[in-house]
């Protein structure tokens, strides 16, 4: 993985923020971190993007567009949609594109691994340590919530086939 690190006056930005929409529109892009910088009329807005390039960029980039609908179950692509619309959320809260959250693949991947921990989000392709501490809560607890409700529907779909 490599970084860039962009730095955007707040004062007169556009130049700086054509560099910087055009850098993420030719990479392969896995996270933007943004801290902004106060110091009256010269503040600005520093940016650190992690990215891949080379191989790894390459083999990261997706092969067409991806139907989750047709990869998971229904009821995991009921948690996966849920999931995004609360990074959806966050992304808008936080003013980030959702990909600076997590990707679709890392929300796919986890709905199929069943993620439950912090740690568990760290051995996702992409994902470190700051965006598990900064994001992993909101996410972990919904997927708690919908591996609860999935537990309790698979005993309710037990019982109903046991008394019959």
């Amino acid at each position: 993985m490599r970084y860039r690190f962009f730095s955007i006056p707040v004062q007169d930005p556009a130049a700086a923020e054509d560099a910087l929409n055009r850098f993420l529109a030719a990479h392969r892009i896995v996270s933007v971190d943004r801290e902004l910088v106060a110091d009256g009329r010269h503040s600005l807005w520093c940016l650190c993007v992690s990215y891949l390039d080379g191989e790894g960029a390459a083999s990261a980039q997706p092969k067409g567009k991806v139907d989750y609908r047709e990869i998971l179950s229904e009821a995991d692509f009921a948690v996966y949609a849920k999931l995004r619309a609360l990074r959806k959320q966050l992304a808008e809260r936080d003013g980030v594109p959702a990909y600076s959250v997590f990707t679709n693949e890392q929300l796919a991947e986890m709905v199929r691994q069943r993620t439950a921990s912090p740690a568990d989000l760290e051995r996702l392709a992409g994902v470190g340590k700051a965006r598990a501490e900064k994001f992993g809560a909101a996410f972990l607890a919904l997927l708690r919530e919908a591996g609860s409700d999935r537990t309790a529907e698979q005993a309710g779909g037990k019982d109903a086939t046991d008394a019959h």
